[in-house]
């Protein structure tokens, strides 16, 4: 997503530990990768055979670091998992021995996970958000959800690549690429953007290099790479998932989330990602309005009499994504939904000025705080320490783009400012108050869908690609739940769906994108195809701005 001169969909056998920077041209045509024993499998179908004795969950992890070095490192090389765990091959095995002696601590005991890397973890990988700056540098202790996966029996596969900087660092920043990863590729066209910032956790699932993983969002940084890579992702409540540990860009905004290749795996995996925290006060104010066991509340036909509104803009969008559209639609209403409302909501277009502000003061007091934590061995612990890097390292740092955001967020002073107090407190009016909220209660909804996102479109290294269109603002800004899922294929590329509604109703929402998901099947493996067809996006039509132009049907 860009505006207002930000790029922000923020925030993104065993091998080397570390992956490393790969050379940037994309790859070359390849053969089409061997099956794969694990190809779509599922947390349930894993379980099972572990519950039976057929698989371990060494031999499962072993086979997903063979297919790392095949797929990632290797044949189409989409350079999605920066480093693999070098301990990975013993957490499982101790694992096998726990599950032998008659313990089991959940649906993800022995089951693979990847996580973005800006999520720290205190073992032998690095956390770096894709920056060479942060390379050495050494976080106090575990993200306080990788100690929740720890303590759920996951295995910590390894770290993703990512939009360095969770693409917060240029206007003209590049979806998938970083100083320290290199570019990340789209696993069905590899000239196409894997978008981000958790592009690298979106290619891996999409591809098989894990079972789940674990984004970061701020505005669609989980919903737009998921969109394009043919998965679920899940941006939860801002406050139903811990902070703490993650690299930050905007305390109202933040959150980590599930990325996963159906709704059930996703809702598995956000489970035990909840969790409240002392450490963050905005998990501590969720109640027991979350269930800790989201994969059972999905219940089936839960689209049955469900009223939706259809909100299709402004967000950008190629008018000749209507017909993706009208086809989502159309499967809602067979599934038995009622569409209670479909239009515009233009009073949307007013976040952008006001969301600029409030994440350029929030960058700045969380980059700062977060970075004076880590140990000495880092040479930066400010956000002017960065700006000194990557002049200093420009020819490794800054090949494509600058760090223009940076610099401005910079400029920012505390946040007792008015300027940011009247920025957050627009920003909520808008996004809550006089949207959202008030389109649920005046239609009566048990949600709102948008599609998530245009397709893919061409990684360009000089003006780094632009979105051509997505809906996760006005959620984000919110700190509302969101779910994509699967909707269609254009051209062989994929579209999601998204559902959102109010605070805390994740079980609903997964509900009903379950229900859909099973209408649709939407998903389509991807195919690793060199190139993908020639497209070309259409300016999408403006709206006047007003209160809201949603029609009842």
């Amino acid at each position: 997503m860009t505006f207002a001169g930000l790029a922000c969909v923020a925030f993104a056998g065993a091998g080397p530990a570390t992956v490393g920077k790969a050379a940037e041209q994309v790859s070359a045509p390849v053969a089409p990768p061997a099956p794969f024993r694990f190809q779509e499998a599922t947390i349930d179908d894993l379980q099972a055979q572990m519950t039976a004795g057929t698989l371990t969950a060494r031999e499962l992890t072993a086979a997903y670091l063979q297919r790392i070095a095949e797929i990632d490192q290797a044949g189409p090389t989409l350079r999605a998992v920066i480093e693999v765990n070098p301990d990975a091959l013993q957490i499982a095995a101790g694992l096998d021995a726990e599950r032998k002696a008659g313990k089991v601590r959940g649906p993800l005991h022995g089951i693979p996970v990847l996580l973005k890397d800006n999520i720290a973890t205190d073992d032998r990988m690095e956390t770096t958000a894709g920056s060479l700056a942060l390379v050495g540098a050494k976080p106090p202790g575990d993200a306080f959800l990788v100690t929740r996966l720890r303590a759920a029996g996951a295995v910590i596969l390894g770290k993703t690549n990512l939009s360095e900087w969770s693409l917060f660092r240029d206007g003209r920043g590049r979806s998938g690429w970083s100083g320290r990863g290199g570019q990340t590729l789209n696993p069905y066209a590899l000239d196409l953007s894997p978008s981000g910032s958790s592009s690298g956790a979106a290619a891996a699932v999409a591809a098989n290099l894990c079972v789940v993983a674990v984004g970061t969002e701020t505005d669609g940084s989980i919903l737009s790479p998921a969109s394009v890579c043919g998965l679920v992702g899940i941006k939860p409540t801002v406050g139903l998932v811990s902070r703490s540990g993650l690299i930050p860009i905007s305390a109202s905004q933040d959150t980590a989330g599930a990325m996963a290749r159906t709704v059930r795996d996703a809702a598995r995996l956000l489970g035990v990602l909840a969790g409240a925290d002392p450490q963050d006060p905005a998990t501590l104010t969720r109640g027991k309005r979350a269930e800790t066991d989201l994969a059972a509340a999905i219940r089936p036909h839960a689209l049955k009499r469900a009223r939706l509104g259809v909100v299709t803009g402004p967000f950008g969008f190629d008018p000749e994504l209507g017909a993706v559209l009208n086809q989502a639609v159309a499967e809602l209403e067979s599934a038995g939904a009622v569409i209670a409302c479909w239009g515009e909501f233009p009073a949307f277009r007013r976040l952008n000025d006001p969301e600029r502000e409030v994440l350029l003061y929030e960058f700045k007091d969380g980059i700062n705080r977060y970075l004076a934590t880590l140990g000495p061995a880092s040479p930066v612990k400010s956000l002017a320490d960065l700006i000194a890097y990557n002049q200093a390292h420009a020819a490794a740092e800054m090949p494509y783009f600058n760090q223009q955001i940076f610099m401005l967020a910079q400029t920012k002073g505390p946040l007792t400012e008015p300027a940011y107090r009247e920025a957050l407190a627009a920003c909520r009016r808008i996004a809550r108050t006089q949207g959202i909220d008030v389109i649920m209660k005046e239609y009566r909804l048990d949600a709102l869908v948008s599609l998530t996102g245009s397709v893919a479109w061409r990684i360009d290294r000089v003006a780094g690609g632009p979105s051509l269109g997505n809906s996760a603002q006005p959620a984000a800004v919110a700190g509302y739940p969101s779910v994509t899922v699967p909707a269609a294929q254009v051209d062989g590329l994929p579209v999601g769906l998204s559902f959102y509604g109010r605070p805390w109703s994740e079980a609903r929402l997964l509900e009903l994108a379950a229900d859909f998901e099973s209408h649709t099947r939407a998903r389509r493996e991807p195919q690793f195809l060199p190139h993908a067809a020639a497209t070309t996006p259409a300016t999408p039509a403006s709206t006047p701005d007003g209160q809201h132009l949603l029609l009842t049907r």
